[in-house]
């Protein structure tokens, strides 16, 4: 069990265009960590390439006592993970707990998060039980996403597990040694392992502006996932054109059997020029398919080869 001792608790939250929810959140957030005492906090706010008024908004947040505001401002939009690295590598806590800054994730449970770590967990993880007004495509995709993930991961991994989630600073400072652009924060932090706790939460509705996570954004996140995490794309594509292979086979005898020896007793009347043409359809398919799995995980290696930086910071400001 941790000491209950006073610690400093770092608060990363990535900003892509919430101008009008900022000052809403920042006094929603002082007052629920207000009330936790001993524990200090620092506010680590990363403005990821914002085009409103948002940096305008950041620097006129106040501090408050044992509360520290501090502002990375990128030169450009890099991506949620790039915001959420970006103050895992700046931060000092003894713990950090990531906030979205869209105020879905109620920040008056930070509490619960804090006693679970302090009970021996090293990482706490937010469970989405409900989300308002969640749309039929996000809910189910969702639903598909955990299922796909959980078979193909190498570690446990949680249906509607968030990004919200507090992290102890042996995982941080594990987590400051990855290399890889193309990252999935929860899904490195899964991969490192550690002591990990939950926190059921039904998230909020989004008071201010819309969401930017459309679904194409939402679909590259979750191919950068599955690639991420595990190879067995890979091999899934080989299992698919071993299963045709064998169906092609299966068909070719059929026809052969009932076509040319039994003399078409079913008559099916099947031409070889249709078979012919339905099995090059199956064979250009997977060879496509094939294809474009492998050009995605040659595309993350090209990106990995080419060594820029995950993000490019244009200031850090302290309030």
């Amino acid at each position: 069990m941790k000491s209950e001792q006073s610690k400093l608790i770092s608060v990363i939250i990535p900003v892509k265009d919430e101008q009008d929810g900022l000052v809403w959140l920042h006094e929603t957030l002082i007052k629920s960590l207000k009330s936790l005492k001993p524990h200090s906090f620092e506010v680590i706010y990363v403005n990821d390439g914002s085009v409103d008024k948002s940096q305008e908004v950041l620097q006129s947040l106040k501090p408050q006592e044992k509360i520290s505001v501090q502002i990375i401002e990128f030169s450009r939009n890099f991506g949620k993970e790039a915001a959420l690295s970006a103050g895992l590598a700046i931060c000092k806590g003894d713990g950090a707990i990531f906030v979205d800054a869209d105020g879905q994730y109620p920040v008056e449970l930070i509490g619960k998060f804090i006693e679970k770590w302090q009970r021996g967990a090293d990482v706490v993880i937010g469970v989405r039980d409900k989300n308002q007004k969640e749309g039929f495509v996000k809910r189910y995709g969702s639903k598909a996403y955990y299922s796909i993930t959980r078979q193909i991961s190498e570690r446990e991994v949680v249906p509607k597990s968030t990004d919200f989630r507090l992290v102890d600073r042996k995982v941080i400072d594990e987590f400051n040694k990855f290399k890889e652009n193309d990252r999935i924060a929860r899904g490195l932090i899964d991969w490192l392992g550690y002591r990990r706790d939950y926190v059921y939460f039904d998230a909020n509705e989004r008071k201010f502006g819309k969401a930017s996570y459309n679904f194409k954004k939402l679909t590259k996140t979750a191919i950068n996932s599955f690639v991420s995490l595990s190879a067995v794309p890979l091999y899934i594509s080989g299992y698919v054109g071993l299963l045709f292979i064998f169906l092609g086979t299966g068909a070719g005898l059929f026809w052969l059997i009932e076509q040319v020896i039994l003399g078409d007793p079913m008559r099916l009347h099947i031409t070889g020029t249709a078979v012919l043409g339905f099995v090059i359809l199956f064979l250009v398919g997977m060879v496509l398919a094939a294809q474009g799995l492998i050009g995605v995980y040659i595309a993350r290696v090209l990106n990995e080869s080419q060594g820029r930086p995950l993000y490019v910071v244009r200031q850090i400001t302290k309030n």
